[in-house]
């Protein structure tokens, strides 16, 4: 199995990117959160690959960040989610926005992204639950967030992409101010203007 790729970037568009490996060129899958993180053409380029072998196709999806992939791997064990779908949801919500909803059974937030319905998204908040945190590490500071600072940290993160933050960036800022909340309480126009604070230099 394909785990990581490293070589010269061909092209590239929201959705997949080519690389150029000692003379092959492989076309990997991606979401717009690595997209964002991608050099320009002709330079070079790592990727953290999750191979999809089926009987008519062999697919490479590509990630610019180990939490990327390990939410990818971990939506796509969720019944009805195929890698189409997870590479949507990384491209719609941060990591940690996503982990936060999760975490405080949010379907309101989780059915904001395109593709992921009602059930959909009971069915994540079911099946993810208790695997996010391990599955990630054990990093995410919001995983098990209130439902009240979920949806307040939620909201933040798409008020600084809204302003022109780069997500993977929001995603480090919102993780280091969450685990300093008290527990239970957030000031969302307080955290935002932290956020911004901390982005700016």
């Amino acid at each position: 199995m394909i785990a990581r790729l490293s070589g010269t970037l061909i092209e590239s568009s929201f959705t997949s990117c080519i690389v150029d490996c000692g003379g092959v060129g492989y076309e990997v899958q991606i979401p717009v959160s690595t997209f964002d993180k991608l050099p320009q053409p002709g330079e070079k380029v790592v990727l953290k690959i999750h191979t999809a072998v089926r009987e008519d196709a062999i697919t490479l999806f590509g990630f610019a960040t180990d939490e990327e992939r390990k939410l990818f791997r971990l939506l796509i064990e969720v019944s009805g989610i195929g890698g189409k779908l997870a590479l949507n949801v990384l491209s719609s919500t941060a990591v940690t926005s996503f982990c936060a909803a999760v975490g405080a059974s949010d379907v309101k937030a989780l059915s904001r992204i395109p593709g992921i319905g009602k059930r959909t998204a009971e069915r994540i908040i079911v099946e993810l639950r208790d695997k996010l945190n391990a599955g990630l590490g054990g990093d995410i500071a919001v995983a098990t967030a209130s439902p009240e600072c979920a949806s307040a940290i939620n909201d933040v993160a798409l008020a600084l992409e809204q302003l022109g933050f780069k997500r993977d960036a929001i995603d480090k800022v919102l993780k280091t101010l969450a685990a300093e909340l008290p527990e239970g309480e957030v000031d969302g126009e307080k955290l935002l203007r932290n956020a911004i604070r901390k982005l700016s230099f």
